[in-house]
């Protein structure tokens, strides 16, 4: 009995253990549970859901607010890093752990006055031979040469030095003709001083005439006297070659004195002239400079390297200068002294070969660049002086500056590679105000109707209709009068017929097609100054066509149907502009 209530109690307590242990943690969970809820309600993502942008990762310049296809290729769009808000069209803000890694550092630019140094233009260039020095040693008679005593470059001559021993069988016939003219000198002196002539002419010398009339006897061998005395700079025969009368055997230059030829490139053209002051320094002799004077200028400007020549005449008696030795040249440019002017780090500079590009910090607080173009002067060591661009104060980025411009370029903003402020060449189309007479717009509106057709069958790939419609325009273009119109329109009118002839001609649907870049820059430039198009025509861009420099066309309609591509990429474009 006893032993059943102390079971009886203890499977109460157990019971009430297991009961509090159960329902006491599914409270716990249900007040955390209640917890995260009112934290999920409270927070909210409606602000991080408006966020996110999205971009084309062919085209970065599309963002859009929401998932689809790029309007431009028709490729999927990808999730976009969050904008940053309140910058201008061609700001860009990075990180700061960006700017970190790639080590970007910014200087502030300062003015100060032009020193000597300053104003000096640095010049690269090599030693070359004097070419007023160089000689000529040539052969005077036709015949084979046995020996050939100098025989290989740098080596030295000195005038009356024995070149060559020639077998001449011209010369051996002059000889008997002499010997037997010595005896008649008295009874016909003309015909034995034409024979001593004859052999003068061939370089033999007086005493060398009277050896051969005094001995009787003919030499089959003659020898070659170096007439100057000089460096052998080219061997151009050699042992048992036949030579012809005039045919050159050695070149040799004279390195007494030797030139020092600099390229100068063409922004240093008007700081330099004849006779300015040069110092001349080389590897091989660091500590010492050389004074010379500026002796010629090339009129002739290299259009592959965009320099010209300068060169300096150097004496060279002591055998310094080696021709092909590098030597760097150090010139006063013609700038004021007192000028004022903007140096910047030579890493802070990016040129394209055209424009000159810094990367501008905007925002003294925060990492926010712009690329500026600027116009750089003279070159001094590790930095430029800037004469247009910049103001003084103004904060560049010095260092890693290449990775800001990727990231620009990556955001779709005006960089170095990425000249997008808006289409220059649609600028000028829209700038381009032409006075078109009433005759000629309705003459040319007749155009256009074989020219939509004409784009229709560019987007269809049909060589052949294109060929047949480009001819129809053509037609129309041609009835055209353009006596009373401007020379731009005239221009315009000319160069558009010339492209209609060639894609007429042309078979080629690739070659039609860069005939119809051309044609339409001149088509859009009159279509823009029509007073009424009659209908809406819509100017649309592709920018991945003609080379990813982008080209445009007309249509009718505003879907985009691209003739560069046809079927091969028929969405990708977009309309720029639309005339009403």
């Amino acid at each position: 009995m006893n032993k059943n209530i102390l079971y009886i109690g203890i499977a109460v307590i157990v019971g009430l253990l297991g009961g509090w242990l159960i329902f006491g943690n599914s409270g716990s969970d249900a007040n955390a549970n209640k917890d995260l809820s009112d934290m999920s309600d409270s927070h909210d993502h409606s602000g991080e859901t408006a966020s996110q942008m999205w971009t084309c990762s062919m085209h970065p310049q599309i963002m859009q607010p929401e998932a689809g296809d790029c309007p431009i290729c028709g490729m999927d769009l990808i999730p976009a890093e969050s904008g940053a808000e309140g910058l201008a069209v061609n700001e860009i803000k990075m990180t700061e752990n960006a700017m970190a890694l790639a080590n970007i550092q910014t200087t502030v630019v300062g003015s100060g006055t032009i020193s000597e140094d300053d104003g000096m233009i640095s010049l690269s260039g090599k030693i070359a031979t004097n070419e007023e020095n160089n000689s000529v040693q040539a052969s005077y008679f036709d015949g084979r040469i046995e020996r050939l005593n100098v025989n290989f470059e740098g080596q030295k001559v000195n005038r009356g030095q024995l070149l060559a021993t020639i077998y001449a069988p011209n010369l051996v016939a002059a000889q008997q003709e002499l010997i037997t003219t010595a005896s008649l000198k008295e009874s016909q002196p003309a015909l034995y001083k034409a024979v001593r002539n004859k052999l003068k002419n061939w370089k033999l010398s007086e005493s060398q005439i009277n050896a051969i009339e005094s001995s009787g006897k003919v030499r089959d061998n003659f020898p070659v006297y170096a007439t100057v005395s000089g460096t052998v700079s080219m061997v151009m025969a050699a042992e048992g070659d036949y030579v012809k009368q005039g045919q050159p055997i050695l070149k040799v230059s004279n390195l007494n004195s030797v030139w020092a030829e600099f390229d100068a490139y063409e922004n240093h053209i008007s700081e330099l002239k004849k006779g300015q002051k040069i110092k001349v320094m080389t590897n091989a002799y660091p500590n010492k400079e050389f004074d010379a004077a500026v002796s010629f200028i090339d009129p002739i400007l290299n259009n592959a390297t965009r320099t010209v020549i300068v060169r300096a005449t150097l004496k060279n008696t002591d055998d310094i200068f080696k021709p092909g030795m590098f030597v760097t040249g150090k010139i006063q440019g013609t700038m004021d002294m007192n000028e004022t002017l903007l140096t910047v780090p030579a890493s802070a500079v990016m040129w394209t070969g055209e424009r000159s590009l810094v990367y501008l910090k905007t925002n003294p607080n925060e990492p926010i660049f712009e690329m500026r173009e600027v116009t750089i002067g003279n070159r001094n060591g590790d930095s430029y002086t800037i004469t247009k661009g910049l103001q003084n104060g103004d904060e560049i980025v010095t260092n890693g500056t290449f990775t800001v411009d990727a990231a620009a370029q990556l955001q779709g903003k005006k960089s170095m590679m990425n000249k997008r402020m808006e289409d220059d060449k649609m600028m000028a189309m829209t700038d381009m105000e032409m006075k078109l007479p009433a005759a000629f717009q309705t003459d040319f509106k007749k155009a256009l109707v074989p020219y939509l057709k004409m784009k229709d069958a560019f987007v269809a790939s049909d060589a052949g209709q294109v060929s047949a419609f480009a001819k129809a325009t053509l037609k129309e273009l041609k009835s055209i009068d353009k006596s009373s119109s401007d020379q731009m329109v005239s221009q315009h009118h000319t160069k558009s017929m010339e492209m209609l002839e060639a894609i007429v001609s042309n078979d080629d649907l690739k070659s039609q097609r860069s005939h119809f870049v051309i044609l339409n820059e001149n088509m859009v430039a009159i279509t823009m100054n029509i007073d009424n198009a009659g209908e809406i025509l819509y100017v649309q861009k592709c920018p991945m066509a003609n080379n990813n420099k982008g080209a445009v066309w007309l249509s009718s309609e505003k879907v985009i149907l691209n003739p560069y591509y046809g079927d091969a990429m028929l969405s990708c474009g977009s309309v720029i502009e639309e005339i009403k």
